[in-house]
């Protein structure tokens, strides 16, 4: 296993569709493997392909105190409910704002072994999916936000990465 390097926002793969999975070799289970190594070490909570600069559709998340998941081509079948949430993400991280999500969805997905199942989930595990499956879909949370809050949120942001860039060129 290995740490990948996390795709920050401004990435051409994070802006679209990813690919669909269409075969379950060992390429396939190391990249499932790096992610989560890649996810816990960042530290997080979910992690989708295109986030490590792979545009496929899988994504893994753990939820804490439990085991890692992994989803390969989800697709979301029906949404339910709506409430607001504080999120975050390791493309844009140390930026956080709340975010409408659907409190219960209904996923389809294969597991790493390429069994296919029906997944319901609610609440703080339907959050994380649906974060994660926004991704497999070249969208990043600030687009789900009303227009000045997300234009605010990527100014603060624009504003972060200059001083990122700033303090890494300073040589003593």
């Amino acid at each position: 296993m290995a740490v990948r390097k996390i795709t920050l926002i401004g990435e051409d793969v994070l802006r679209r569709e990813a690919r669909k999975v269409k075969k379950l070799d060992k390429e396939l289970h190391r990249l499932i493997d790096d992610m989560v190594e890649t996810m816990r070490e960042a530290p997080g909570i979910g992690l989708a392909a295109p986030q490590v600069g792979i545009s496929r559709q899988l994504l893994v998340l753990c939820e804490p105190e439990s085991d890692p998941v992994c989803l390969i081509n989800p697709e979301i079948v029906e949404m339910e409910g709506n409430a607001y949430g504080e999120e975050g993400c390791l493309s844009l991280p140390g930026l956080y704002a709340s975010v409408p999500r659907a409190t219960r969805i209904r996923v389809l997905a294969q597991d790493c072994d390429g069994n296919h199942h029906e997944i319901e989930d609610h609440d703080f595990l339907a959050r994380i999916i649906q974060h994660e499956y926004d991704h497999l879909q070249g969208i990043v949370f600030p687009e789900r936000l009303d227009v000045l809050t997300r234009n605010a949120l990527l100014e603060e942001w624009s504003a972060m990465r200059n001083g990122m860039r700033q303090d890494s060129t300073v040589t003593t």
